[in-house]
C-alpha cells in the first residue's frame, strides 16, 4: 500500500513538500515514486544557494531501471541538501518520507510560502493524480 501523508503536499511530478519554518520547506520523492524507480542508486543533488524558477529540473534521481529529474515545486532558493544521499542514495527507498528527502528551499516571505502551499496537492488530490 502506498503511503501518502495527509501532513504533506504534493506536486503531480510525484514530489512531497513539508512546511519546516515560516519561509522553509523540506522536498523529496513519494513513496509512490520510489516505488515505480526500483533501487535508487545515484541521486543528484541541487547545488546550494541557487535560485531555482517553479517547474525547474534542479535534480536527478538515477535506479536500476531509469533516471528520473526532480522539479523545484516553486521558485525559492535552495539552502540545504540532504548529503546523506551522496553515500546511501537506496534510503529514497527505505524512507522516502523521512531521511531520504531531497533538498530544502526557502522562499521570501511566509504568507507567500502559505499561498503557494495551498496551491499544491493534499493527500486526496494526490492519491487521485497516481489512480489510488
Amino acid at each position: 500500500m502506498t503511503q501518502i501523508p495527509e501532513d504533506l503536499r504534493y506536486t503531480e511530478e510525484h514530489e512531497w513538500v513539508r512546511r519546516i519554518g515560516p519561509t522553509k520547506v523540506l522536498v523529496g520523492i513519494t513513496d509512490y515514486a520510489q516505488s515505480q524507480l526500483g533501487d535508487v542508486v545515484f541521486v543528484q543533488l541541487p547545488e546550494l544557494d541557487i535560485e531555482v524558477d517553479s517547474g525547474q529540473s534542479i535534480a536527478e534521481v538515477e535506479s536500476t531501471k531509469s533516471v528520473s529529474d526532480i522539479y523545484a515545486p516553486f521558485a525559492a532558493k535552495v539552502v540545504a541538501v540532504n548529503e546523506v544521499l551522496n553515500d546511501t542514495p537506496e534510503t529514497l527507498n527505505e524512507d522516502p518520507y523521512g531521511d531520504g528527502w531531497l533538498f530544502e528551499l526557502e522562499v521570501g516571505d511566509a504568507a507567500g510560502l502559505e499561498s503557494t502551499l495551498a496551491q499544491l496537492l493534499d493527500g486526496a488530490g494526490y492519491q487521485g493524480v497516481i489512480g489510488g
